[in-house]
């Protein structure tokens, strides 16, 4: 079994969360499944400083960028040929919200990125399961809006601890469409219909062993959906 591997680039602020990266790849390989690591070739949104927080004065390629993390093996979504993987992972970081789409700064009257909601689609018509870790359900919501169709999903919950308003960012994705859930780093959320995984992972405040079995758990029930 082969699962694709979504990146936005390198970096939480800027492109994917790189523990949720690197642990998505780990969760595959130990359910005994294959990842195949996929990008965007396109400029990122912007550039940010890892260690001050402020915009850097220079673009990077979201594609490039996310060789960092596959070591190279990364491949362009726009000539992929995805018959070959039998289900998707978006893992999380700002390049979701940035990159792939604008949600970061228009909510739920953002714009995505052409390739993505085709790619989105493409899989939901195919009943190929996808599972979006941390804030990534958002590109789902987006790709799904004008689709007739009402994921249910997750982006965490206000009963513990997180540096995020749980609450008012569901009823921003409610807006599109989407069924929202509360959940904790311990939960995930599964839509068996549309064959959607969703779970919270660094929406909340966690240690990284949390967010290892968070996207453990998401694997396991992304594997059951193929």
């Amino acid at each position: 079994m082969k699962i694709g591997v979504l990146l936005s680039g390198c970096g939480v602020y800027d492109g994917a969360e790189i523990h949720e990266s690197i642990l998505t790849l780990l969760a595959i390989e130990e359910a005994g499944a294959e990842a195949v690591c996929l990008a965007v070739n396109k400029n990122q949104h912007h550039v940010m400083n890892h260690l001050t927080g402020e915009e850097m004065p220079e673009s990077r390629n979201m594609m490039v960028e996310a060789a960092r993390i596959a070591r190279g093996a990364v491949y362009d979504v726009s000539t992929y040929n995805f018959s070959q993987v039998d289900a998707l992972v978006i893992p999380g970081g700002f390049g979701s919200a940035k990159n792939f789409s604008s949600w970061a700064f228009d909510g739920p009257n953002a714009t995505i990125l052409p390739e993505m909601k085709s790619l989105i689609q493409q899989f939901i018509s195919n009943k190929k399961p996808i599972a979006a870790l941390c804030v990534s359900p958002v590109v789902i919501a987006l790709a799904m809006s004008d689709s007739g169709l009402h994921p249910t999903m997750t982006l965490g919950s206000n009963l513990e601890k997180t540096s995020y308003d749980i609450q008012a960012f569901s009823a921003e994705m409610e807006q599109t469409g989407v069924q929202t859930e509360m959940k904790t780093i311990r939960e995930i959320s599964v839509d068996e219909k549309l064959k959607i995984v969703s779970a919270p992972c660094y929406m909340m405040e966690a240690s990284v062993l949390e967010i290892r079995n968070n996207i453990s758990q998401a694997i396991r029930a992304l594997i059951k959906l193929v």
